[in-house]
């Protein structure tokens, strides 16, 4: 039954790594893989190719990198492939009507979280920032809208009380590739049903912006940890000392009365950085200032001590 589905996959980055895997290895036939071109990147911005085209070489299949999805030029490659199935996994275009169209078995989409919550680019991130405390796996035949279509698939899971961003991509990547692999046999069999998505109960995921990772000291602690969480370990929260950008990607959070304005280093141990919020004390777990490595507090208090009263913020 799988060799018998033409499928081309649609995905860039890690997180469309395992779904791509987890296809060739259940015996699927992968047609073509199709993903962003290679973009300048790293220190000396040589051209990185995306990590799905890696794995699409390991594996010896067709690669194609579209500029635009849109173009005449690849939408005459698409029909030539004719696929009976299109897998997208975080690809990074919005896919037109004709592509949605051009498949029997549509155009399934792997989504990281429980649809209709956190539709958009970045709802893992989001997830975190806000604290849910449960997330999960959505198998969504696509339409043209962004994370609206039918559901066919979901699967929850507990998020950890320390759980950032790293480990949490990493473990919605697993489920979704082990879900993906459930759902396309069932699927074509007629054995999954199409569930429309409640629209009213939607929240939004939008792409991140540089402001967002800004630590306000002012705010509660559960907020400015969850904030560490959603965004450890890219693109990094960030605060400012002295001036320079510093980063921080671990730290808790204690309750109680700090007696000093939010933003203000306390009195420590040594192996974390005690920093004043509106209801108690965040302490900063591991941090990278602008221009070093990323390192633990207590490793950076050795070269650059923080005494008591210091402020943190613009």
């Amino acid at each position: 039954m799988t060799e018998r589905i033409r499928i081309v996959f649609m995905g860039t980055p890690e997180f469309a790594v395992p779904p791509l895997r987890a296809l060739v290895k259940a015996g699927f036939h992968v047609a073509a893989v199709v993903t962003q071109p290679d973009r300048p990147g790293g220190r000396g911005r040589r051209l990185l190719e995306p990590p799905v085209k890696a794995t699409a070489r390991l594996y010896e299949l067709p690669v194609i990198q579209p500029e635009r999805v849109r173009d005449e030029s690849f939408l005459s490659l698409f029909k030539d492939l004719a696929p009976h199935l299109v897998v997208v996994a975080a690809f990074g275009q919005i896919l037109p009507r004709v592509i949605l169209d051009t498949p029997p078995l549509g155009c399934l989409n792997v989504h990281p979280s429980l649809l209709p919550r956190y539709r958009g680019a970045a709802p893992i991130n989001w997830t975190l920032i806000r604290g849910e405390t449960v997330t999960g796996v959505t198998i969504m035949l696509m339409d043209e809208g962004v994370d609206t279509g039918d559901i066919l698939l979901q699967k929850e899971t507990p998020i950890a009380a320390g759980e950032n961003y790293d480990s949490l991509h990493e473990r919605l990547s697993l489920m979704g590739a082990e879900l993906l692999v459930e759902a396309i046999p069932a699927w074509e069999r007629g054995q999954l049903s199409r569930r429309p998505q409640d629209h009213e109960g939607a929240t939004y995921a939008p792409r991140l912006k540089r402001e967002d990772g800004l630590i306000r000291w002012e705010r509660g602690g559960r907020e400015v940890v969850n904030l560490i969480r959603g965004l450890s370990s890219v693109p990094g929260a960030y605060t400012y000392l002295e001036g320079r950008i510093l980063k921080v990607f671990a730290a808790r959070f204690t309750t109680g009365d700090t007696g000093v304005p939010p933003g203000t280093v306390g009195k420590g141990d040594g192996r974390e950085i005690p920093v004043s919020v509106s209801d108690g004390w965040v302490s900063l777990q591991e941090v990278q200032l602008e221009g070093k490595k990323k390192m633990a507090a207590a490793d950076f208090l050795r070269g650059f001590p923080l005494s008591p009263g210091r402020r943190l913020g613009q």
